[in-house]
C-alpha cells in the first residue's frame, strides 16, 4: 500500500518520513506551566532536529470524577492555544469533543484531535471532516485495528482524506491497557500516516479512586517497541512535575527527561526507516 504524506502546516507526515513529535500537556492548567512546557520542548526539538506540533486539551470532558479538573474551556483554551501557536511559531492539535466546537477549534487548531471514546460519534466525524483540516482519529480503545476503516470512509465520504491514525491501546479486562504491535502494521495498510500516543497507552483506566493510574516508568520500553514499526509520529503528554499534573500525571513523562528520551527515539527510527 502507497503511504500518503500529509501535510500540516510546514510539516509533512508520513510513514516513510522522519518521525514527527505531537507533545504537550493533558490538559491547558496555568499559562505559567504552559509557557514553560512548549519553550522547552521548541527548543529541544530545535537542538534534535525533530519537527514538533504542540498539544493540549481545552477541555477533558471524559474524566473519571464530575470533581475532576477539566481545563478553561473552549473560548479561553483556544485563546491560550493562539497564543502559543503565534509566540512559539508551532502548529496546534487538540480534542473536539462536540460538533458544533469543530468551526471555532478549527480556526486555531492545524489538527483536530478525534478522541477515542468519541471515535464512533458519526455526527463528530462528519463535523471535523467538513472543516477541511487535518484529523488524528485516536483508536478507541474497544475497536479492533481493522475497525479504524470504517472512520476513515466516514471522513472520505464528507470529503476529507487528511487524515491520522494514532494507536492508543487496547482494553485488557478492568483497569488495563495493552499494545498490540500488530495493529500498527494493519492501520499502516490503510495508506495514512500512523502515530503512537504511548503516554495514553500506559493508563491505567479508574485505577485509582476517581482518577486514572498510569505507568510512566515505562514510558521508554514502550515508545520503543512502537516507534521500531516504522511509523509517522509519537504522541507524548509531559509535565515539568508529572505528581502535581492536573490530569494523567502518572502516564506524564517529566519535562527534564524528553530531551535524552527523544534522542533514543531519533536514533531508532533513522534506523528502522534506513533499513
Amino acid at each position: 500500500m502507497q503511504q500518503r504524506t500529509i501535510q500540516i502546516a510546514n510539516l509533512q507526515i508520513s510513514n516513510n518520513l522522519p518521525f514527527v513529535l505531537m507533545s504537550g500537556l493533558n490538559v491547558l492548567e496555568d499559562i505559567e506551566v504552559v509557557r514553560e512546557v512548549a519553550h522547552s520542548l521548541k527548543q529541544t526539538c530545535v537542538e534534535l532536529d525533530i519537527p514538533l506540533i504542540f498539544k493540549a486539551s481545552f477541555d477533558k470532558a471524559n474524566r473519571s470524577s464530575v470533581n475532576s479538573f477539566r481545563g478553561p474551556g473552549l473560548q479561553k483554551g483556544l485563546q491560550v492555544l493562539e497564543q502559543i501557536k503565534q509566540d512559539y511559531n508551532l502548529p496546534i492539535i487538540t480534542d473536539v469533543h462536540e460538533p458544533q466546537q469543530a468551526t471555532a477549534v478549527a480556526e486555531v487548531a492545524d489538527i483536530l484531535q478525534l478522541p477515542a471514546f468519541l471515535s464512533r460519534q458519526t455526527d463528530l466525524v462528519v463535523a471535523l471532516a467538513k472543516t477541511g483540516k487535518a484529523i488524528q482519529v485516536k483508536k478507541a480503545q474497544f475497536l479492533a485495528a481493522h475497525e479504524m476503516q470504517h472512520i476513515i470512509k466516514k471522513c472520505t465520504d464528507s470529503g476529507n482524506d487528511n487524515i491520522v491514525l494514532c494507536e492508543r491501546g487496547s482494553c485488557f479486562g478492568y483497569n488495563n491497557l495493552v499494545v498490540d504491535m500488530l495493529n500498527f502494521g494493519i492501520m499502516k495498510g490503510f495508506g495514512y500516516p500512523v502515530t503512537f500516543d504511548v503516554t495514553h497507552s500506559l493508563q491505567l483506566p479508574g485505577g485509582l479512586k476517581d482518577a486514572a493510574d498510569g505507568r510512566g516508568g515505562a514510558v521508554t520500553d514502550l515508545a520503543l517497541a512502537g516507534m521500531s514499526q516504522k511509523i509517522a509520529g509519537l504522541f507524548l503528554e509531559t509535565h515539568p512535575d508529572p505528581s502535581r499534573a492536573k490530569c494523567d500525571g502518572p502516564c506524564a513523562i517529566e519535562l527534564n527527561r524528553v530531551k535524552p528520551f527523544l534522542t533514543r527515539i531519533k536514533a531508532l527510527d533513522k534506523l528502522v526507516k534506513n533499513y
